[in-house]
């Protein structure tokens, strides 16, 4: 059956890369380096493994709705103890439900949260533009207009959801806010995240906050949307209505196969999500749950990961002294570089110097004005181990720069 939701999307980032690269012959005998995609290469911690076969009677059981109290607990005590909160804040029985990758999660709080109508028009979708494609997709299926806010130096690389008209806010049903940001790297600081929250609250709609980068940061651990809603009162579970906050294991702990997250916030909008998850959603085998309540557990692995990014940026910051207005991003681990074209540079790299990038066009989309915010752009993905890095930024360099 022909879809016409699905033919206003286009491809996704990635397919629109293989399509751009198709006939583009890298150089023999440079190994390629592939840069394009946010996978994370450190190695995983080794503990994870007996976990795992300790508990392979488990993959014979179906995994309980939303999983054993035990990780939820532990989800739990690390929100707490990550964002300062107090002990009464999450509620591991009404303000977590456990999700296969965030991904899923991120999509389906568009069906969540969009009615058919809203103010009696059309709802709108709020996003950042560039934003993280699921976004877009997830909106487009639920139906809603989508409303792209700036996310360029101009406002610190993060979405102003209060330079709106108030009559664009009476039609949102869903805002989604990206911190640490993909690509730019941009964290949302707590005034900006305060403001949205109120938002929000002022018009009723879901405020979804993208979080999956926040344990790879370059400087101080950045704020999240629940320190947000702590600081602007109230120590309850409920403190935390008409937010939602997006975490994953996949770049915290480099175990992106693994497929495991959270949602956590709004009590009652996580049972509506758990609703929806009961009618489309997997649920996590035991001993992927049981490996998770390890991870989020222990906090040695994240430090040490988080170092060898930090070690990586220096290591390419150095090599690139300026160019491309490279500079350090607040956290994630792209490289958000200003090539003048960002599809001819992705181009020449695999066609000169084999490493892999992606175009900033793919991941934004053309504003109001005709313009694409990430055309000028590459996003690059300090993934690999060091030697790598440094080979891959010095092709960069040398093959961009002349």
């Amino acid at each position: 059956m022909h879809n016409n939701i699905l033919d206003e999307l286009t491809d996704y980032p990635f397919d629109r890369l293989r399509a751009l690269l198709r006939d583009v012959e890298p150089p023999a005998g440079r190994a390629p380096i592939h840069m394009q995609i946010g996978e994370p290469k450190h190695a995983a911690p080794d503990f994870i493994g007996p976990v795992l076969v300790d508990n392979m009677a488990d993959w014979g059981k179906y995994p309980p709705p939303n999983g054993p109290d035990s990780l939820r607990a532990a989800i739990a005590d690390w929100l707490t103890t990550r964002y300062t909160l107090s002990d009464a804040m999450i509620d591991p029985a009404r303000n977590i439900a456990l999700v296969s990758g965030t991904r899923e999660a991120l999509f389906m709080a568009a069906l969540l949260a969009v009615p058919e109508t809203k103010a009696g028009a059309k709802p709108v979708v709020l996003m950042p533009n560039p934003f993280y494609q699921v976004y877009v997709g997830a909106a487009a299926m639920a139906r809603a207009e989508i409303v792209l806010l700036p996310a360029g130096p101009e406002t610190g690389f993060q979405p102003d959801f209060g330079a709106l008209d108030p009559a664009i806010l009476e039609r949102t049903a869903l805002a989604y806010l990206n911190s640490p940001a993909n690509p730019q790297g941009s964290i949302a600081d707590l005034d900006r995240l305060e403001s949205a929250i109120e938002l929000a609250r002022e018009y009723d709609f879901i405020l979804a906050v993208d979080e999956c980068y926040s344990e790879i940061y370059t400087a101080e651990p950045p704020p999240g949307g629940l320190s947000a809603c702590a600081s602007l009162g109230g120590d309850s579970a409920e403190a935390c209505r008409n937010v939602l906050v997006f975490h994953s294991l996949s770049k915290r702990s480099n175990v992106p196969g693994l497929r495991s997250g959270f949602v956590a916030g709004d009590g009652d909008l996580v049972a509506l999500l758990l609703r929806l998850r009961q009618y489309g959603g997997a649920q996590l085998p035991l001993p992927v749950m049981n490996a998770s309540e390890a991870l989020w557990r222990d906090e040695a692995h994240v430090e040490q990961s988080r170092a060898l990014y930090r070690d990586k940026f220096d290591l390419a910051l150095e090599i690139l002294d300026g160019q491309f207005a490279a500079t350090r991003p607040g956290g994630a681990f792209y490289l958000w570089l200003d090539v003048g074209d960002g599809a001819a540079a992705a181009t020449q790299l695999w066609g000169q110097a084999s490493v892999r990038v992606l175009p900033g066009a793919y991941l934004a989309q053309t504003d109001a004005a005709g313009a694409n915010p990430g055309q000028r752009f590459i996003r690059v993905a300090l993934v690999h181990d060091i030697e790598t890095t440094r080979d891959a930024i010095n092709r960069i360099s040398e093959t961009l720069g002349t």
